[in-house]
């Protein structure tokens, strides 16, 4: 008897093994090439083409000063800086009562509604590049940050209000029926009732988009060419030259770059994840 419940015992010890050995290589596969370019951010160039995979002899702190002042990096992270804040709130607000109003009211075109905002998740950016450029280029919204909000808050409103609507969804209905009773309004039920209860999906919807533009190149690329409103994924591309290029500054300009998110994503990794599944199941 000992030892056919050892059996299943030894299997499962067998199978975690397994388990943590493929979780540990996979993690290596994430995390080798962060620590290579880190790794080479600090390298002298020369040495970098003689010897890519090795160590560095000496450590070339140089390459990130010359990333942000002669890269202009500190302009343009505010410049991204700015916009990401101002199109989090945006996105936050708008897609929260916009959300709340599909879940929670009852009227006739809630679920035309949502399918008009889901259809935005399907539509590129490519689709849209020539029509906007021609629309803010006639109103004198190129070379202007309001030119990058208004295309990023508009991408960003439909991935926040389908998982803001999953989390207003699991709010019980007796709760609000409560608030009803109570002789709460509507407008305050939504900020004492549902916007508290949905916090971890503000965090998750947040996360999202502050990362998606953070990282957004090609608007940015076509809407903006003065050199003092550039954001921080454009003023990386001026590290590659038609020439020369400096392969240590740039991965050294890189890694300024992603760090924010690094350490967004680090600090809030638990609150993704669980945001992620409770918005995804319903009641």
């Amino acid at each position: 008897m000992n030892v056919e419940y050892g059996k299943p015992n030894t299997a499962g010890k067998v199978i975690n093994v397994i388990i943590y050995i493929f979780l540990i290589l996979l993690a290596a596969v994430y995390l080798l090439p962060l620590l290579w370019v880190v790794m080479t951010s600090v390298k002298d160039d020369k040495i970098l083409m003689i010897s890519p995979w090795a160590f560095p002899e000496q450590l070339m702190w140089g390459n990130y000063t010359f990333a942000w002042t002669k890269g202009h990096l500190g302009g343009a992270t505010l410049n991204s800086f700015i916009v990401c804040v101002v199109t989090l709130v945006l996105s936050m607000l708008i897609g929260a009562m916009a959300a709340f109003a599909i879940s929670r009211m009852r009227w006739k075109g809630s679920k035309l509604m949502m399918t008009y905002f889901l259809t935005g998740m399907m539509i590129p950016v490519h689709c849209v590049l020539i029509p906007l450029f021609t629309k803010f280029a006639g109103v004198k919204l190129t070379n202007n940050l309001v030119g990058l909000i208004i295309p990023y808050l508009t991408f960003s409103l439909p991935i926040t209000i389908f998982i803001m609507t999953g989390f207003f969804d699991s709010i019980p209905d007796e709760l609000l029926e409560a608030a009803c009773i109570d002789g709460c309004t509507i407008y305050k039920i939504f900020a004492t009732i549902a916007l508290p209860l949905a916090k971890t999906g503000f965090m998750v919807t947040g996360l999202m988009t502050f990362v998606a533009n953070w990282n957004e190149l090609l608007l940015a690329m076509v809407f903006i060419s003065d050199e003092s409103k550039k954001t921080l994924p454009v003023s990386l591309t001026k590290f590659v030259g038609p020439y020369n290029t400096n392969y240590a500054q740039m991965f050294a300009a890189i890694v300024i770059a992603i760090v924010p998110t690094i350490v967004v994503y680090c600090a809030f990794a638990n609150q993704i994840v669980e945001g992620l599944t409770a918005g995804a199941v319903k009641g």
